[in-house]
């Protein structure tokens, strides 16, 4: 505020000043050009040779004299001196107009005193003319100006501070109550919200902005906080589990089957790997943004690849009618294969079909391109009001709890988040004509010609798909 007052100063001094100045010079060019316009009228009676005695001139602030060669006054005004001249003779210039400052005694007018001098007669008889006005009322003009300026410019830089205070004071008053708003939202359990102006404005659409923004920051906590919690209950039960079964053999180390509890420890153990290896990936998912694949993947091979690991039957493939290429990270795409076939497997009750097949969001066209694959088995399925909620971390319906089998509720999570990492999508729906649960994947389909022209490309590196 104080450097914008002081700005404020400097701008009218200076445009004061410049007020002056402009003031000065054309009240001198005003009176000049009278001066001239008089001059030239006796200079044209002195070339027609028709001088009257004494020169009419109008205003007693004006002389007038007609001096030759030798400084002689052949004519002038009433007022004027017929004896000496305004200007010496060796100041004046026969060839041309001048402007000249001579003092006010020689003249008798109040000073300061203006001269110009025209040439006037004839070549055999060279005249000059003289004009003197005094510039008194120039002086006095410019003097009142200046006081008025004086007077006025401390009073005017009052008013347009007090005015800028008030302005400046209710504009930031709202970010004023932004920054005490923020002051006192603290990291305590409870949204903090900042209050919201009434004017629509920047500074309304910033507090709508950081309000946005708070909200977000607090349901990301409010995950994190479910996520953490979720995290500790889940890998409480194995550590319990290792920890009973460790004080029982320690307690009965005499009839301990150290066999059967060294299974029972490498179970949990490996729950626990599993759980964390999952923690680890999703935080790995979260934390870095997408990258749309290293290369063609053929999703026919990997089909055959995953289901190479199940006997068959349980999970049998159904080969697509011709190659199907689609981009993605290879690793990514199995292990969403893997996830979605181990529940399948862990819910069926004897068969699982893996299946691709080509489809498009546009028919006709490449655009908006898709292949289908799909997972299906003859299990119990999923209601439709859980389809969604599966997807959610650590979610386990009452099924899958009941089971125990050593599952987290994040294999679904992890699917989901490849899928929409490799720019896909995942669905479920009912099995077509038998009980049971379908899984629908749409990713991103890759022309023939593009997937053979970029594998010929790759020709001399690994193959993306290891069997």
């Amino acid at each position: 505020m104080a450097i914008g007052v002081v700005g404020l100063t400097i701008g009218l001094a200076l445009g004061g000043v410049v007020l002056l100045g402009a003031l000065g010079f054309v009240l001198q060019r005003t009176v000049d050009t009278e001066a001239f316009r008089t001059a030239d009228a006796v200079a044209l009676l002195a070339a027609e040779d028709a001088l009257p005695d004494p020169l009419p001139v109008a205003g007693g602030q004006v002389r007038v004299q007609v001096v030759d060669g030798q400084g002689r006054i052949r004519a002038a005004s009433i007022d004027a001196d017929r004896l000496v001249p305004m200007v010496r003779p060796e100041r004046l210039h026969r060839d041309g107009r001048q402007r000249l400052e001579v003092p006010a005694e020689r003249v008798g007018l109040n000073g300061p005193v203006r001269v110009v001098a025209v040439p006037a007669g004839t070549a055999a008889d060279p005249l000059t003319v003289l004009v003197a006005r005094s510039m008194a009322d120039v002086r006095h003009s410019t003097h009142v100006v200046r006081t008025i300026l004086l007077v006025a410019f401390p009073l005017l830089v009052a008013v347009l501070a007090a005015v800028a205070w008030r302005v400046v004071g209710a504009t930031l008053r709202p970010v004023e109550a932004l920054r005490r708003g923020a002051e006192e939202i603290t990291g305590r359990a409870g949204t903090g919200r900042l209050p919201v102006p009434a004017s629509a404005d920047e500074i309304h659409r910033l507090a709508v902005t950081l309000n946005g923004m708070l909200g977000r920051l607090e349901s990301a906590r409010v995950r994190q906080r479910a996520f953490v919690s979720d995290a500790a209950h889940e890998l409480r039960s194995p550590l319990a589990n290792i920890r009973t079964e460790l004080e029982v053999a320690q307690r009965l180390a005499d009839q301990t089957d150290w066999t059967a509890v060294t299974a029972n420890l490498l179970a949990d153990t490996d729950r626990l790997s599993r759980l964390v290896d999952d923690l680890l990936l999703l935080a790995r998912l979260d934390e870095t943004p997408p990258t749309r694949g290293t290369g063609p993947v053929e999703l026919g091979a990997l089909l055959a690849e995953v289901a190479a690991r199940y006997p068959s039957p349980p999970v049998r493939v159904t080969p697509p009618a011709g190659p199907l290429w689609t981009i993605g990270t290879v690793d990514e795409l199995r292990r969403v294969l893997a996830n979605l076939v181990d529940n399948a497997v862990r819910h069926a009750r004897g068969d699982v079909v893996l299946a691709a097949e080509a489809t498009s969001t546009a028919a006709g066209s490449g655009v908006g391109a898709y292949h289908l694959v799909t997972v299906t088995d003859d299990g119990p399925g999923v209601p439709v009001a859980d389809r969604e909620r599966v997807f959610d971390r650590f979610t386990r319906l009452d099924d899958g709890r009941a089971r125990d089998d050593g599952g987290a509720g994040l294999g679904l999570a992890i699917v989901r988040e490849l899928v929409r990492r490799a720019g896909g999508s995942i669905t479920l729906t009912d099995a077509p004509e038998q009980r049971g649960l379908r899984v629908c994947l749409l990713l991103p389909a890759v022309p023939a010609g593009d997937a053979h022209l970029s594998t010929a490309r790759d020709a001399d590196r690994p193959p993306l798909i290891h069997q």
